[in-house]
């Protein structure tokens, strides 16, 4: 699952795959991305089976992206227990969930774990 998160927390755009590890790239998001970049706030992807720390793909998308956009953008890889944030050189865990974290992991045919 990805999703395009606009500046006031909406979704600008979603995406998903059938597959748990991977989404293979798609003219439409990349499309999305660009016609959006004005009121882009984060690039969010699930991880459905786990796994928070951004994988080699991820990196060098991340670096393709932010060179596009001129800019470091946020990103957010969602996992069953937990959210990895990165912007720029920073990293963390995300504390507060936002409203859009539940729909991407029932989207991704995970449940929160308890």
């Amino acid at each position: 699952m990805c999703f395009l998160i606009g500046k006031n927390g909406e979704i600008l755009y979603a995406d998903f795959s059938q597959s748990p590890t991977a989404m293979p790239d798609k003219r439409q998001r990349w499309q999305a991305v660009w016609n959006n970049r004005e009121n882009l706030a984060e690039i969010a992807h699930s991880h459905p089976l786990g796994g928070s720390r951004f994988s080699q793909e991820d990196e060098t998308t991340m670096a393709a992206l932010d060179l596009a956009l001129g800019q470091a953008m946020r990103y957010s890889v969602v996992t069953p227990e937990e959210i990895r944030v990165r912007q720029g050189d920073e990293e963390f865990m995300l504390e507060e969930v936002p409203w859009w974290v539940a729909l991407m992991r029932l989207a991704s045919g995970v449940l929160e774990k308890e």
